[in-house]
């Protein structure tokens, strides 16, 4: 009773609509607490009891909101950010400020909508659909920097809120996409989508955005609803584990240590001398020390004359979240399988594969199996070859052993400089990694006019990290662009694009966005700088295309903006890797880091006449992955997989996977598939390397591949205006036509 009177004064108090919703818990407390005291004090008039109750609980609203509001104030993300170009103050972000800082979040996005649906007035695009795509700002604002940070400078703490933030984060989405009144104003607009004065953008968000509540579970049973709730917030912990479990083994265990300088015969200089510096910094003075962080692992593949020490180091990469301990991933992936295929029929599809890819550009698994199979066979046949000519080398070497996946890399690079006189070392010096960024500007620029500019005054999260203004070619301001290139403990393995901030409209102007590419290139080691593999260099290429697209977003509409199907989304990064290798390109960036010479033209016909070396094992290993993930993602509800590892091995014998090689991403390390958001989708880099290979061969049949009409096409349809319509119709409105599979054969030898 006494919480009840107390709290109808408060609610009189001045103050109570803006402070009381965020103390209501340290008041109730406070207020029972005053209660006791009062009735021991001798305060035994009646009216002075009124007059105390009415004044105390406005002095502890007024303490409570001072305190609240010191806490925002401390705040980065709800006080808001005075920085250069509004970035993350990551000088000024602790972990502490993670937790509230969601909290307020997600209240603040619940009260946008709230006030959705409070509204009396018939659902239309303005009062419905338009501040439902504009609201969660702050939500996204947070979430974009914590999760980022996550993957790029993760610590024990970000990783113990993390599994408390993300389950928070799905019941949140889950309550909006459940929420039956929002769902159906959102359904009143949809319906009359057609008669209702909408443009075609509209039209599509509308369409895209009853699409999605569809999709998550809008048109479910209360009693279903439950159970999608459960099934979401399972998954979202069980691929959070994954994810640690591989960092964890990634940085943990295996290390390659070596005390003898003999086991180091055949590594380049720049390999032995990062080498020792790992080692030295990780105590292990007058030692050398190999991780499984990929510029690590590869080299020491490809150089070292050690076989068994080769096999040691492939067998800790290959072994990741399978060694029956604390990191293990095999229940886990055995688990996930399972409640996907749950929820894929739950919302009523055959397969979690079905649910996937009914809204990317293949719509169907079969769709996506014929593809992969009409490429299975070339490449395998090409493997098979490849594996006859290093089985040769071998023998004529007096090798008494059969090549084995271990020693691919080694003997790999052996043919390539047999055959083609080039040598991987040979290459490095040209490839110095200041010389590789201003390479890719520089075909920005040439393409679409834009420019980037080194800032100095901008916060960045961890040292080492660049950050680039980017311009149109008139001046105007277009976005941020970060850098992020070497590993570390902190930060997961791989390279990717990704956003701090994306490209949207608020009050009719544009927020530019701000962009990130991280990589896990070779570090500086003494005197050496970073100097990259062909593989790095395309990698880079690779992420910045991704970044381009971000960049170059512009749509009205949160809904649409950017969001183009995942097997579309790889064709704006892997068409940059096509001009990579360019002679003109080269011959712009390609200067040795000692002598300031340009790769000369012997080099450069070489790594023409090498393009298509190794392809058979490329493509082989990349299609096994992609036809595990697949397979994994076909299973049905009551279908159980009993064990992780038999499954991949009948995967793999159902294709005919020679034993000479792996799948390039083994279940057990498979983020993409767990943990990355590629289920059922690690096929989209192949599906996407018909349209780029395609796309650019649009610029080599033109004559000039910086054709200015183009760039300005493709920028306008496939990355500005990606999503303004499906990914075959916006490919088509840039290329006038559908697209080849040749490029694609020719280019990998498969043809």
């Amino acid at each position: 009773m006494h919480k009840g009177i107390l709290l109808q004064v408060l609610k009189n108090f001045p103050l109570y609509d803006k402070c009381f919703v965020k103390t209501k818990g340290i008041f109730i407390d406070l207020l029972k607490s005053s209660f006791n005291h009062f009735n021991r004090l001798i305060l035994k008039n009646f009216f002075m009891k009124r007059i105390v109750l009415l004044l105390i609980p406005g002095i502890l609203l007024l303490n409570a909101c001072k305190k609240q509001n010191k806490a925002e104030s401390e705040n980065p993300f709800i006080a808001g950010w005075d920085t250069p170009f509004g970035v993350p103050p990551f000088d000024r972000i602790e972990n502490e400020h993670y937790l509230p800082a969601f909290e307020e979040g997600i209240r603040q996005h619940e009260a946008e909508i709230d006030a959705i649906l409070s509204n009396t007035e018939d659902a239309t695009f303005d009062n419905t659909i338009l501040p439902f795509d504009k609201s969660g700002d702050l939500l996204s604002k947070v979430a974009n920097v914590f999760f980022n940070l996550t993957e790029a400078n993760t610590s024990d703490e970000m990783q113990s809120l993390a599994r408390e933030i993300a389950p928070m984060i799905s019941a949140h989405r889950d309550n909006i996409t459940m929420n039956d009144a929002l769902f159906n104003r959102i359904s009143q607009v949809y319906e009359k989508r057609n008669a209702s004065g909408l443009d075609k953008s509209q039209i599509r968000v509308v369409e895209k955005m009853h699409e999605s509540f569809v999709r998550n579970g809008a048109n479910l049973s209360g009693e279903d609803k439950e159970k999608l709730r459960r099934l979401n917030e399972e998954l979202t912990r069980l691929s959070l584990k994954f994810g640690q479990n591989l960092l964890a083994e990634t940085n943990e265990s295996y290390k390659l240590v070596i005390d003898n300088e003999e086991d180091l015969a055949g590594l380049p200089e720049n390999v032995i001398t990062g080498a020792k510096e790992a080692a030295l910094a990780d105590s292990l003075e007058g030692k050398w020390l190999f991780t499984l962080h990929k510029p690590s692992w590869i080299p020491f593949l490809q150089y070292s004359e050690k076989r068994d020490l080769r096999e040691k180091i492939y067998r800790g990469y290959c072994m990741r979240g399978n060694n029956d301990n604390a990191y293990d991933n095999k229940e886990i992936i055995r688990k996930i399988v399972a409640l996907r295929a749950v929820k894929a029929e739950l919302l009523g599809f055959e397969n979690h594969a079905a649910y996937k890819i009914d809204i990317n550009m293949a719509k169907t698994p079969e769709t996506v199996y014929d593809f992969l199979y009409r490429l299975w066979d070339p490449a395998l046949k090409r493997a098979k070859q490849e594996v006859k000519d290093m089985q040769a080398m071998i023998d004529a070497e007096g090798g008494k052993f059969r090549l084995t996946p271990a020693d691919w890399w080694y003997y790999a690079e052996k043919v390539r400089k047999q055959k083609y006189d080039l040598d991987e070392s040979q290459l490095k010096p040209y490839f110095k990694l200041e010389h590789v960024r201003e390479g890719m500007f520089w075909v920005a620029s040439q393409l679409y006019g834009i420019t980037f500019t080194r800032l100095e005054n901008v916060p960045v999260y961890h040292p080492g990290v660049e950050v680039y203004e980017v311009k149109e070619a008139d001046g105007t301001h277009t976005g941020l662009l970060y850098l992020d290139y070497f590993p570390r403990e902190s930060k997961s393995g791989g390279a990717w694009c990704t956003t701090f901030r994306d490209a949207k409209y608020r009050d009719g102007e544009k927020i530019a966005p701000v962009v990130s590419i991280v990589c896990n290139a070779t570090k500086p080691a003494g005197d050496i700088p970073s100097l990259l593999s062909w593989d790095d260099v395309t990698t880079l290429f690779h992420e910045f295309g991704h970044a381009l697209h971000a960049l170059f977003t512009d749509g009205q509409y949160d809904q649409t903006a950017g969001r183009v199907p995942r097997d579309f989304v790889e064709l704006p990064s892997q068409i940059m890797e096509n001009w990579a290798s360019e002679p003109a390109v080269l011959k712009h960036y390609a200067r040795h880091y000692q002598t300031g010479e340009t790769i000369p033209d012997e080099l450069i016909e070489k790594i023409q006449k090498s393009g298509q070396f190794n392809q058979g094992f490329e493509t082989v290993e990349y299609l096994a992955a992609s036809l595990l993930d697949l397979d994994y993602h076909m299973l049905e509800p009551g279908d159980s997989i009993t064990d992780v590892l038999v499954f991949e091995k009948q995967a793999m014998d159902r294709i005919g996977l020679i034993d000479e090689i792996i799948p390039r991403y083994r279940s057990t390390y498979f983020a993409h598939a767990f943990e990355g958001g590629y289920d059922a989708g690690y096929y989209v880099y192949i599906w996407a390397g018909v349209l780029d290979t395609d796309a650019f061969d649009a610029f080599k049949q033109s004559g000039d591949i910086f054709n200015k009409e183009l760039a300005a096409r493709f920028r306008k349809y496939c990355l500005a205006g990606g999503g303004d319509d499906e990914g075959m119709v916006q490919y088509r409105l840039f290329r006038g036509q559908d697209p080849s599979v040749e490029p694609l054969l020719i280019k990998r030898g498969l043809k």
